[in-house]
């Protein structure tokens, strides 16, 4: 017999190794003698209140073994000489999207511009040291995409787009910690990423699909609304017949070739701003209400704050307890900041994007003769303009939290975990008031609700400006380009997700919808 239930366990509890069977037999009314296993099925952590629970639900095995097995089974084909899909791009959306195609018998063909997640390393060294973007392998381009080095936070709310689970079980059938199948908020860990994408295109190889490393799509040959054929940057052209374009929120090029060759884009709100740090020490003392120590059952205390100011939200974005402020740019000549965390979440500082949303319809009037990709312009300048402030290098401009709000430039900075350094620039005056002024009364408003969050021991760097695409690629109840058939826009460059899970689920709808009548 099998039994799910809900234990709530205190602090003092956790530290007991058999607590849950203890807990489930006095629930139950039954002697713990018969339970033979608890499978945890979901946990997460009430804080609320100084006395801090351990909310648990649990599938309570009842004299009946613990079942050994997922409940999910990965049916990948040989798929070497089946029909192709191509698919542009190689972030999550791409993955699993190429996953996907193999399950269905379909060969998988990837070209993605950036480099594997073990040559990346060497790009990423060379902005955070050198101050050098390669503008085609960094921390947004590459196996993997975006999150492979920025994080890998799996929370989503998209859960009527996709089975949410599928995708998790996945993720651990390719070496993720089966605890991203519990936790409330998952985290696979900036550390442990590599190897599961590594293992992702292990599976892809393996069953006979193809993954082109360091090929950029630079032309789309299309005729009579069709797309027909690949340009490589090599000159090459490939013929093809389905293409999911994978391509993530900052392929601005991409952008850029559908607006010249005409093909219909729509401008998207999104948001932007800056990356806010403090000591964790702080964000774990008001959270947990403790003096800065927390016990070692707990984790790196995070936060999620929203409020409304002027009409337009602020709030908290990509939040990395314990993690690390990176350097995110595509190109040489502009500053972006982004947050990453390792697995262990075990860093000196809590960051965390603090974004207002950017209305595409309301508030880029000053945009307009940019049409569609207003936004995307928008975004360029002011990452341009961070890049000016900081020294015209990776050096990101940057003030105390405290001189921000009020309004007065910094004589000196906090450490901070941006390893390419920081300069103290007055950034209240330098971000555009659609921004600026909206983000001084969103840090003041937070300061209510979390008392000890506005402090001068936090630092603000500039600019967060990728949460989002700016640019919306339209697509039909198919799934494909009303204007070009056989191409499918996909996961967050398409603007159809906004994070790993969401990007994974969209990939394999994309693949389902590709294959039809292929």
């Amino acid at each position: 017999m099998v039994k799910e239930i809900q234990l709530r366990v205190s602090l003092k509890e956790e530290e007991r190794s058999d607590i849950l069977v203890i807990k489930s037999a006095h629930a139950l009314d039954i002697d713990k003698e018969d339970i033979t296993g608890v499978k945890v099925l979901r946990k997460s952590i009430d804080a609320r209140k100084p006395k801090i629970i351990f909310n648990y639900k649990v599938a309570v095995y009842i004299r009946e073994a613990l079942p050994k097995t997922s409940n999910y089974k990965f049916d990948y084909k040989d798929v070497s000489k089946a029909k192709p899909v191509h698919i542009i791009g190689f972030g999550p959306a791409g993955m699993y999207a190429a996953l996907r195609c193999i399950e269905l018998g379909y060969k998988p063909i990837v070209l993605e511009r950036g480099r594997n997640v073990q040559d990346r390393r060497r790009d990423l060294k060379a902005i955070n040291q050198d101050h050098f973007v390669n503008e085609d392998s960094n921390y947004c381009f590459g196996e993997g995409g975006a999150g492979t080095y920025s994080d890998g936070k799996l929370y989503t709310r998209s859960l009527k787009r996709g089975d949410v689970r599928r995708i998790f079980e996945n993720l651990v059938f390719h070496g993720a910690t089966d605890q991203i199948l519990v936790d409330a908020h998952p985290h696979i860990g900036t550390n442990k990423l590599p190897k599961v994408v590594q293992n992702i295109r292990e599976t892809i190889l393996e069953y006979g699909g193809e993954i082109h490393f360091e090929t950029r799509v630079v032309d789309f040959i299309i005729k009579t609304n069709k797309i027909q054929a690949l340009q490589l940057q090599n000159g090459e052209e490939i013929t093809v017949n389905r293409v999911i374009l994978a391509t993530g929120h900052s392929a601005r090029d991409i952008f850029y070739l559908l607006h010249k060759k005409k093909i219909a884009l729509e401008a998207k709100s999104f948001a932007m701003g800056v990356r806010v740090e403090h000591p964790q020490h702080i964000i774990d003392s008001i959270q947990y209400h403790c003096d800065g120590k927390r016990s070692e059952l707990l984790p790196a205390a995070s936060y999620s704050l929203v409020n409304q100011v002027n009409d337009r939200g602020v709030y908290s974005f990509c939040m990395c307890p314990g993690g690390f402020i990176v350097p995110a740019a595509t190109a040489n000549g502009e500053v972006v900041v982004n947050g990453m965390s390792p697995s262990k979440r075990n860093n000196l500082y809590a960051n965390s994007g603090i974004v207002v949303e950017i209305n595409a319809d309301a508030d880029l009037y000053k945009y307009e003769k940019f049409g569609v990709l207003k936004g995307l312009e928008y975004q360029k300048n002011l990452e341009k303009l961070a890049f000016t402030a900081g020294g015209r290098s990776q050096t990101a401009p940057a003030q105390r939290l405290t001189d921000f709000v009020e309004g007065k430039l910094s004589n000196d900075l906090n450490p901070c975990s941006y390893q390419p350094g920081l300069k103290s620039a007055p950034l209240h005056s330098l971000l555009p008031k659609l921004i600026g002024s909206r983000l001084r009364k969103g840090f003041q408003a937070f300061g209510q609700k979390m008392k000890g969050y506005y402090t001068s021991e936090a630092n603000i760097v500039g600019v967060e400006s990728r949460t989002s695409s700016p640019v919306c690629i339209p697509r039909n109840e198919q799934l494909e380009h009303p204007e070009v058939s056989n191409l499918y826009p996909c996961g967050e460059g398409g603007g159809y997700a906004g994070g790993i899970i969401s990007a994974a689920m969209d990939g394999e709808r994309c693949a389902e919808a590709a294959i039809v009548n292929l």
